[in-house]
């Protein structure tokens, strides 16, 4: 970690250089893993969703000090809602509505048009995003409103269950009306589309997106849009934690009395965290569906919200760069697995003597147990030293001090 460094408030010309050289290597890296097949940049794929949760999560966690064990419903939130507005699915919906109650029906019909009773509604994933990340933002803020005077277990208590709830409901509305069709989840869901180019690919090129005279895999080209929407969320998160509202996070987390006494408006503050970090959780959704191309209730389990919780505890809670490498590691790590570990248990013991799947779970809670003995701040924990660079005045009083003035 002293190769790298991403204090730009202390060392900017050595934090810049980090950034550009960890940029360029980005940027690099889907050509070279190409070579060893494209499955190597899905890996990465995910893993660039799952930095965009846990930087979204870090912001209840690290920066306000909410214990949330129910972020994953947020991620659901916004793939039903493009699962929902980008595939035939609303035509299983209408269908439904107009069993249920024909004029609601027939007004729907009247607002979109005939095609909606056969083919469903198919907006643009880039009028859903954003419309994901403020769904998602409201569902945040109405989880945040009866959590406001819980504080550690109790908390964690009542996110995990708003979380088994939203999961709940996903498996079984699709009765008396059709939302999410049930267990068997939603398909055929849109590709997103640039400028009218699928990053899909078209039918017949072989999930090839050709940009000009230039061609590369789907795999790459969602690479680099998710890598740019990753820098982005960085870019804001960041923000936020230098902000005026970051502050009063960070006062919050460290002693709430303290905060209020002060005149922080602690109800409002937490509810804007909630809020937040929810958007974030709502537009990797969006994307997640629109890469996945289908949804279903089983990728919203408890073990995920773990799974991203323990991301940010693992990387360092609090600090962006520690978030974005834990989130690499263990969102990389079962599908890393999965394509080494079984193959060299075949080649030394002639069968697999312990599934990928069953050693990630113990990696995990290894990890979580040595984390929490050796290093509780995580493996890049956030500077002891004060985060901002000193204002003028203090400057001046440690000249000052230094010359025994």
């Amino acid at each position: 970690m002293a190769l790298l460094t991403f204090d730009t408030a202390h060392k900017p010309r050595q934090s810049y250089a980090s950034m550009a050289i960890l940029l360029a290597v980005m940027l690099v890296f889907p050509f070279v893993a190409a070579q060893f097949g494209n499955s190597w940049v899905r890996i990465i794929d995910m893993a660039l969703l799952y930095i965009m949760l846990a930087l979204g999560l870090n912001i209840v966690v690290g920066f306000a000090g909410l214990l949330d064990l129910g972020y994953i419903a947020f991620f659901a939130v916004g793939a039903y809602l493009t699962g929902l507005l980008a595939s035939p699915q609303f035509a299983a919906l209408l269908e439904s509505v107009v069993n249920y109650s024909p004029a609601v029906g027939e007004a729907l019909v009247a607002m979109f048009g005939e095609s909606i009773r056969t083919e469903g509604i198919h907006l643009s994933v880039w009028f859903i995003v954003p419309l994901a990340g403020l769904t998602a933002g409201l569902f945040g803020a109405l989880l945040g409103a009866p959590t406001l005077k819980l504080r550690g277990d109790y908390l964690a208590i009542v996110t995990l269950g708003f979380g088994e709830i939203i999961r709940i409901f996903m498996n079984n509305l699709n009765d008396p009306i059709n939302f999410t069709n049930g267990p068997q989840g939603i398909n055929l869901i849109d590709p997103i589309r640039i400028f009218g180019v699928s990053l899909a690919g078209e039918a017949g090129t072989k999930a090839t997106v050709f940009i000009g005279g230039f061609g590369m895999p789907s795999v790459n080209a969602y690479y680099f849009l998710f890598l740019l929407l990753c820098i982005v969320t960085i870019f804001m998160t960041s923000r936020l934690q230098h902000s005026r509202l970051g502050r009063a996070w960070v006062a919050i987390r460290e002693d709430e009395i303290a905060a209020k006494a002060m005149g922080i408006n602690t109800r409002n503050v937490k509810l804007l965290a909630f809020s937040m970090g929810a958007s974030f959780g709502g537009v990797a959704g969006a994307m997640f569906a629109a890469f996945q191309g289908f949804v279903s209730p089983e990728s919203f389990s408890l073990t995920e919200s773990i799974a991203v919780l323990a991301m940010v505890v693992l990387g360092g809670i609090g600090h962006i760069p520690g978030v974005v490498m834990g989130g690499v590691l263990l969102a990389a790590l079962p599908e890393v697995l999965r394509h080494v570990v079984e193959p060299a248990q075949q080649a030394l013991f002639g069968k697999v003597v312990i599934e990928a799947e069953v050693l990630r779970q113990l990696l995990y809670g290894l990890a979580m147990v040595l984390i929490m003995l050796n290093r509780p701040a995580g493996l890049w924990p956030s500077p002891i030293k004060e985060d901002r660079p000193l204002a003028a005045t203090d400057k001046d009083e440690k000249e000052e001090s230094a010359v025994g003035v």
